[in-house]
């Protein structure tokens, strides 16, 4: 999930570049689609990596890991995304 926004010219360069603020909602419904788009990978004639099974109990545990009612912001949905985004996807 990627929060930079950038913005270019019709020359192609960077006039500005800004984080967005994402809420939580956008956070669960783009995970929820990246659980479902993987669950293949899971069924019964499947053998799933270790590194899938990792990212998996990654994005399930986003909210738990990252909800932080002081964040005034975004309650900690902008930190989940940032993690999110370092993640290193597996193949």
């Amino acid at each position: 999930m990627i929060r930079t926004h950038t913005v270019v010219n019709h020359l192609g360069e960077i006039i500005t570049t800004h984080q967005r603020d994402v809420s939580w909602s956008e956070v669960r419904v783009i995970r929820n689609k990246t659980l479902k788009n993987s669950d293949w990978r899971f069924m019964s004639d499947q053998s799933p990596s270790d590194e899938w099974i990792a990212y998996r109990v990654f994005l399930r545990d986003l909210p738990q890991n990252y909800f932080d009612e002081s964040d005034e912001v975004s309650q900690g949905a902008n930190a989940a995304a940032d993690a999110w985004n370092e993640y290193e996807k597996p193949e």
